[in-house]
């Protein structure tokens, strides 16, 4: 057995995403990340270089590297959430470039809902503005940990400290108010590569990291002590042969804390207990693993698991219950509305639901509740009442995000609705579920 006594990270990764009003220079502070750490490839810098001549640019336009859509580069806008992936020798990144126009916000709820880090562009010239504190709002209820407020084009501000201190001093203030637990506030200029990758010679003033030092160095990942562990089962494995005829191993990633070989366990929403006999990590036997491993784990009993049931320790295991009250973000174009059929994916489980009730619609500049709005429409964000089929194992999102987090889909045709993220359960346990109608809503 191979002993696994520390968590494995010998290479870490940090998932980060940047947020900013239009021409605050996110795409363009991207481009420079890439560009300075040496991320891109030749052929990548050529045809940047061509793109930028043909629109009559003499040196290369770097936020090019990120706006692919040719939407995008007719309008000189970010329209669409753009992946990046790159590495250093220190840390690997996946980098997610969110759009700053307000009518994008759904898109920037997307980008941000996975990150560890998001970093917060403002103009200098503009100071804090509504965009920018409706990102800080957005970061802060999709519980982002980290916040970098990144200062740009200080070239065009003189490089004044003042003006960087007044506006760090606006955005940290509103964002402790949000709850938001750590912001670290960078001068730069992403046109000129002041504080990027560099250290300015222009700002002799600062003397702390500059944006890429602050990405390698900050604490990525959740210990195994801090985060209950959460397994959610994806596939039954029940390999027939002579040597193993009663094998049967439960495999899924673990989303949330660790797991180890004696370990009691509870199997939702059954409820049944039983103890973890053996981990099994690329094909070899372990004593623990951690999260985001892929595993197979193997129980002492014969208990009736399948794909969907989640598997948490007895000790910290969620509430499971039909009736969640949630804060979610609409995504799709046509409303959403009291009394909507709907499917809810949590983990991996898909059930029916109903939406019960939308009791109010959030200010996005401020998360201030408007009561009773009737409807969410594209890009909102509101609270909602849900009502499920089948009891589902859902934790509160300020406890996991990963197992706190839903999706609402359309059951005509697949649509992804809305995303969520679960507040409260009405009830501690999973109650009885009326008989369904002949369309299987009524519950």
């Amino acid at each position: 057995m191979i002993s696994t006594t520390q968590h494995p990270a010998a290479t870490t990764l940090l998932r980060f995403a940047t947020a900013g009003s239009v021409d605050d220079g996110k795409s363009t502070l991207v481009g420079r990340l890439l560009h300075d750490s040496k991320s891109v490839l030749a052929d990548q810098l050529q045809a940047l270089e061509h793109a930028s001549r043909s629109r009559g640019q003499d040196t290369p336009d770097l936020a090019l590297l990120t706006d692919g859509l040719r939407a995008e580069r007719e309008q000189g806008i970010t329209i669409d959430v753009a992946y990046r992936y790159f590495a250093t020798a220190r840390r690997r990144f996946i980098l997610a470039d969110t759009p700053g126009h307000v009518q994008y916000t759904r898109n920037m709820v997307t980008g941000a809902s996975t990150a560890e880090l998001t970093v917060i562009l403002v103009d200098a010239r503009n100071g804090v503005v509504e965009q920018t504190r409706r990102h800080a709002a957005i970061a802060a209820l999709l519980r982002v940990p980290l916040v970098v407020l990144a200062v740009n084009k200080m070239d065009l501000v003189g490089y004044r400290e003042e003006t960087f201190a007044a506006i760090a001093d606006e955005l940290t203030a509103y964002a402790t108010q949000l709850g938001v637990p750590e912001v670290t506030a960078i001068p730069i200029s992403a046109l000129k590569g002041d504080n990027v990758v560099e250290p300015s010679p222009h700002m002799d003033w600062y003397g702390g990291p500059t944006v890429l030092e602050h990405l390698e160095s900050v604490p990525v990942g959740n210990a195994p002590a801090q985060s209950p562990a959460r397994f959610p089962v994806q596939y039954v494995i029940r390999p027939q042969s002579p040597e193993h005829p009663d094998h049967r191993g439960y495999a899924g990633q673990i989303a949330a804390g660790s797991f180890r070989v004696g370990q009691e366990v509870t199997v939702l929403p059954s409820g049944r207990t039983t103890t973890i006999t053996g981990i099994d990590l690329l094909g070899e036997s372990v004593d623990a693993a951690w999260t985001p491993q892929s595993v197979s784990l193997r129980l002492a009993d014969q208990l009736d698991v399948s794909r969907g049931d989640l598997i948490a320790p007895s000790a910290a295991a969620p509430s499971v219950t039909q009736d969640i009250e949630a804060t979610v973000c609409h995504v799709a174009d046509r409303p959403l509305t009291p009394g909507a059929r709907v499917l809810i994916k949590h983990a991996t489980r898909t059930v029916k639901a109903l939406v019960k009730d939308i009791p109010s619609r959030l200010g996005l500049d401020d998360l201030s509740p408007h009561p009773a709005p009737g409807s969410l429409a594209a890009n909102d964000i509101g609270q909602v009442v849900i009502r499920t089929a089948e009891a589902l194992p859902i934790d509160c999102y300020a406890d996991s995000r990963c197992t706190g987090s839903f999706l609402l889909i359309d059951p005509a045709d697949g649509t992804t609705l809305t995303a969520g993220m679960a507040g409260h359960a009405f009830a501690e346990q999973a109650t009885e579920a009326p008989a369904e109608d002949d369309e299987g809503w009524d519950f």
